[in-house]
């Protein structure tokens, strides 16, 4: 019988499949769920050793004879200090060693309560990775358990990221009770792995996705923000064929394909669900993350430039170090060279049938897609911010300039994966609204082209000073969206019902940039209705000034929440008329 702390049973679970059979434990209470579960467990032999200082070290002979990783576990306290010669031994030998250290709960520490001190982090620089398990009480903590020590094992385990083994920590805080010893069998964890996707062929196929990729019926890949991905669509023209494509103008030069309008018509069908994602990168919209993190059929694998893992849809199997213009046109090379494919297919009519399915999965994506496209080609939205988007994305693609677009956060993002049919610059790293005008500023000093950035009043205003700068010129261009308020809080359900919104939390005012404008020599022009606004962009695209430009489109906030509502109904409507009838 095992532990009842369910992160303890996570651990030892993801311990013995990452391949650890060795644990040196050391004496104490707090440790003692952890020392007990590894005695039960029949993968894990247990090696005593009563002094931490001395027990560091015989994990670190026995890491060194078996090659293989060693669990040194200690109790709460000072006992984990006791551990840094060792681990610092360990770091410089490249030594894989896993450091399992008991914790009170996080609430009692530096509270004068017994054995307390931070021991998250205790060990510095001497480990490649330092996490703090949770204690789970529902699903998604259970997830985050997981997570966390599968980041840690797969750093101190991979030898692929050019910089061998080497120690990790693991903090397991432990409330009490602690000795309840009732579960009758450690928990199935998912485990992902690492793969070093630039080497070549051998290491894609090895890693397991290829063949996951290639047994898919319904294979997806979903490009987030990447600023490597450099795509033309001739380039993919193969994997169109045999994947669903869904990108957002922030992830490449293709612009934009519009899921997120088939997800608020559709997003409970579950024959739209892939059994297989490839993804990478940030992506804007939250309901085709909500989408993938309910599918529990599907295999994720990321592509991650630094092959570090960010688990976005909850199940990734595995990460793949690689760019994602290397692994797409990889991809599409294969899967258009036959001789590749009738060598990894032995069974030609099966891997025929294959091609059937995802041929089907593919269309029936690909004709929902272009139904919203012919949507928002059509849809005349009333004055409004939308259709100052709109109308400025069309402006801009019938010029003969060349240009570089920024988006603000929040809601100036989001309409510009509507609308935008290029590559499309934001910070997403965060999604903060504190530097937008600051970043597409410095790009425009060193830039070639025009640069112009899609910004909302409350980025504008608390960002301003980016436009106290002596050395800005005309190569900066700004299309300021004035509706008083922080419109994108006008969207969210629920929000409406509280009287702090308006004021306090969309942060309403009567601000305009004109003076702004003035004291810094930007040359201002300002819109009030649709003649105006169409005007004033042609201004902004086309005048000649030797400083920057700066349009300022005021808007109403109410109407620009009925423009941008009444899209999406538009959308959702004229894909139910598209639906077969019986």
């Amino acid at each position: 019988m095992y532990s009842n702390k369910e992160n303890v049973n996570i651990l030892t679970a993801l311990l013995v499949a990452h391949g650890v059979r060795h644990a040196v434990v050391c004496p104490g209470s707090r440790n003692a769920p952890i020392v007990h579960n590894f005695h039960e467990c029949p993968d894990i032999q247990c090696h005593p050793v009563t002094d931490e200082r001395s027990a560091g070290f015989y994990a670190l002979g026995m890491a060194l004879c078996t090659c293989e990783p060693v669990v040194v576990c200690v109790t709460s306290g000072t006992a984990l200090l006791n551990l840094a010669p060792a681990v610092a031994e360990a770091y410089y030998q490249h030594v894989s060693l896993v450091v399992v250290s008991a914790d009170r709960p996080p609430q009692w520490i530096d509270q004068l309560d017994g054995q307390t001190l931070p021991q998250p982090d205790a060990l510095g620089r001497f480990v490649r990775k330092a996490v703090s398990l949770p204690e789970p009480h529902d699903p998604e903590e259970h997830w985050y358990c997981n997570r966390l020590i599968c980041e840690a094992l797969t750093e101190d385990l991979n030898e692929d990221l050019d910089r061998g083994g080497g120690p990790v920590h693991i903090n397991v805080p432990i409330s009490e009770p602690l000795f309840q010893f009732d579960v009758k069998e450690l928990p199935r964890e998912a485990i992902f792995s690492r793969w070093d996707g630039s080497v070549g062929y051998l290491d894609i196929e090895n890693s397991g996705l290829l063949a996951e990729f290639w047994g898919a019926k319904r294979p997806m890949i979903v490009i987030g923000q990447n600023r490597e991905t450099v795509l033309k669509d001739h380039e993919l023209e193969h994997l169109r064929k045999h994947a669903v494509l869904l990108y957002e103008p922030l992830g490449s030069d293709l612009g934009t394909t519009h899921f997120d309008e088939v997800l608020y018509a559709k997003g409970e069908d579950e024959s739209l669900q892939p059994d297989f994602v490839l993804y990478g990168g940030t992506i804007v919209s939250k309901r085709l993350k909500k989408f993938l993190r309910k599918d529990t059929h599907a295999d994720f694998w990321e592509i991650s430039a630094d092959g570090q893992l960010h688990d976005t849809f909850m199940r990734t199997k595995g990460v793949m170090k690689s760019t994602f213009l290397t692994m797409l046109l990889w991809l599409d090379n294969y899967l258009g060279n036959p001789t590749l494919i009738e060598e990894y297919n032995e069974d030609a009519e099966e891997s025929l049938g294959a091609l059937v399915d995802k041929s089907e999965y593919v269309l029936r994506w690909q004709k929902e897609l272009e139904c919203v496209t012919v949507v928002t080609e059509t849809y005349s939205p009333p004055y409004s911010q939308m259709a100052v988007v709109k109308d400025f994305e069309q402006q801009l693609g019938d010029s003969d300039i060349t240009w570089n677009l920024f988006s603000a956060n929040s809601m100036a993002v989001r309409l510009s994966c509507i609308y935008s049919s290029g590559y499309v610059y934001c910070n997403r790293g965060v999604n903060g609204i504190d530097g937008s005008l600051s970043t597409v500023a410095g790009f425009s000093l060193v830039a070639k082209n025009p640069t112009f950035i899609v910004i909302g009043d409350l980025s504008f205003f608390y960002d301003q000073n980016a436009l106290w700068n002596q050395d800005l010129n005309g190569k900066l261009r700004i299309l300021l969206l004035n509706n008083g308020c922080g419109g994108i809080f006008n969207m969210l359900p629920g929000l409406e019902q509280s009287p702090a919104r308006d004021k306090y939390v969309a942060a309403e005012h009567q601000t305009t940039a004109e003076g702004i404008c003035q004291q810094n020599r930007v040359v201002y022009r300002q819109a009030v209705d649709m003649a105006s606004m169409q005007q004033g962009i042609r201004w902004l695209l086309q005048a000649e000034s030797q400083r920057p430009l700066l349009l300022e489109v005021i808007t109403d906030a109410a109407a620009d929440e009925r423009a941008f509502k009444q899209y999406y109904q538009t959308v959702a409507h004229s894909m139910e008329r598209e639906k077969p009838k019986k």
